[in-house]
């Protein structure tokens, strides 16, 4: 559903600085890049590219990668829309940051609230947190968009008995010299095997993702723990096998668990 490797976005074309983009926060929507990215123009000429925060929207050629984007564009194309400032300026490919908003209204959480978007906050950027997290629950509590269980195709059979049961984002001393110790863990509460071939495990970013070895399978009533570091997988471990960095961010993070077509079948926030 949403790409594990995210190309690095090419900025829009500017001819300003940041600062006189901060000095007027109202401006005019010249592009919808995709379901969480924009142009917009900078007063005296040229463009910026802003990232909206708080929210991830599937990537090019995913799920529901034209309806997230479809709704960003009835929403914000061609607007006035108001650029807010949380505590980050730009992300690590030169982009803005910022929440937008049209006539007062929250771009970020009307994506959420449809789900076409999830939720996705990191520090120092948590303003929104609690008005995003409701939307969420609301998209999920209504089964729309991505909250839908055949929204990227037809459900997987024993899908309905698949459950995140545990996440442990926050390991014991330096997470990167500790990997095993944070972990997520799944549990089959089904009357029926399930084969996991092509099911996939990832974090809100999508920045990470596990895919489960072909032929592991889940008997009922068992559980199996990933843990983000290295070892010989069993029945009951497997690892994610990264390396240098955590997967699971000590400060919240949701693992989604996603069926072959790329439904999210269960998630948990922790």
């Amino acid at each position: 559903m949403w790409s594990a490797c995210v190309p690095e976005p090419e900025r829009g074309p500017s001819s300003t600085t940041s600062a006189s983009l901060d000095a007027a926060t109202s401006t005019i929507v010249v592009d919808v890049v995709d379901g969480d990215t924009l142009d917009v123009a900078i007063p005296g000429g040229g463009e910026e590219r802003v990232r909206i925060l708080g929210i991830n929207a599937p990537e090019q050629g995913e799920c529901l990668t034209g309806d997230a984007t479809e709704a960003l564009s009835r929403l914000v194309a061609g607007a006035e829309v108001d650029l807010v400032v949380d505590r980050s300026d730009r992300d690590r490919y030169g982009r803005l940051l910022r929440y937008v908003e049209v006539d007062g209204d929250d771009v970020g959480v009307a994506l959420v609230r449809e789900g076409l978007a999830v939720v996705r906050v990191s520090e120092p950027d948590t303003a929104r947190v609690a008005a995003l997290r409701a939307a969420e629950a609301e998209a999920r509590d209504r089964r729309s968009g991505l909250w839908d269980s055949s929204a990227c195709g037809p459900s997987t059979a024993g899908a309905e008995g698949m459950r995140v049961v545990a996440l442990r984002l926050d390991a014991e001393g330096d997470d990167s010299q500790n990997l095993n110790d944070e972990w997520v863990e799944l549990r089959n509460e089904g009357s029926a095997a399930v084969d996991l071939t092509g099911w996939r495990v990832r974090d809100e970013s999508a920045s990470n993702r596990f895919d489960f070895p072909d032929g592991f399978t889940l008997a009922p009533g068992s559980e199996v723990r990933i843990r983000s570091g290295c070892g010989a997988p069993t029945a009951t471990e497997l690892f994610w096998c990264t390396s240098g960095a955590a997967i699971w961010n000590n400060d919240g993070d949701t693992a989604f668990l996603l069926d072959p077509a790329g439904n999210v079948v269960h998630s948990l926030a922790g």
